[in-house]
């Protein structure tokens, strides 16, 4: 072979075996980033569930203070889309005006109605309500949500929904949710529902001074709706 054919034919080898260093230096940096194993950055509307509640004290699932005289009671189910409606459209004012103000609090409970992937999910809001997220983790769960039953309630999409949500102990919180330590609470939270007679989500009762005892108020249909039962109540 003549030594310049053979110069060209040992340069594009050279050339080749460079390329193929490059791609396995590429598929390995892009494998080990992320921002972290639940990817949080890919969760949206973080900024706006921070501003919605912060300085608003929580308490396991009940957000606004324990003192205040009307309570409402969300009956939800973290997949549901009514549900996720709800948290973008109804139930901010309330928590922005009314809860904020002390004048109403809002305790959430599960209430499995969509599926398995479902139980996961409420055991995680359970888990962080124990470090005073629960409210954050819901609210971005819902701006989050995906089709219903479509396999994406995984361990990563929940890890991801638990950092956005600012989790202080993240392992306890892992720890927590895997033991399910919080099985028997989301069972006793649906049974009430179905005895209370609901049959969907969200279902809404309230209770206050001038309630008449628990007031089941079912689904509202507006802000307004919700505002006025609250004002009633107290």
């Amino acid at each position: 072979m003549e030594p310049d054919r053979r110069g060209r034919l040992l340069q594009l080898a050279a050339g080749g075996a460079f390329l193929a260093i490059i791609v396995v230096v590429v598929v390995i940096v892009v494998a080990s980033s992320g921002g972290g194993s639940g990817e949080s950055s890919s969760v949206v509307e973080k900024p706006q569930v921070e501003k919605l509640l912060g300085g608003i004290p929580q308490s396991a699932t009940v957000l606004g203070s324990h003192s205040a005289p009307v309570k409402l009671f969300e009956y939800g189910d973290l997949q549901c889309p009514f549900c996720k409606a709800n948290a973008e459209t109804v139930t901010p004012e309330i928590i922005e005006n009314q809860v904020r103000g002390g004048e109403v609090s809002i305790t959430f409970r599960n209430f499995i109605i969509i599926g398995p992937q479902s139980i996961p999910a409420g055991e995680a809001a359970l888990a962080a309500g124990a470090q005073h997220k629960a409210w954050n983790f819901i609210e971005l769960f819902y701006r989050n949500q995906r089709k219903e039953n479509s396999g994406y309630v995984t361990e990563s999409f929940i890890e991801s929904i638990g950092e956005a949500a600012g989790i202080p102990d993240l392992a306890r919180w892992n720890q927590e949710r895997k033991s399910h330590k919080y099985r028997h609470q989301i069972e006793e939270t649906t049974k009430q529902a179905r005895k209370l007679g609901f049959g969907g989500t969200p279902s809404f009762a309230i209770e206050g001074p001038h309630s008449n005892g628990l007031q089941l108020l079912g689904t509202p249909e507006s802000t307004e709706q919700l505002e006025e039962a609250t004002k009633k109540a107290g």
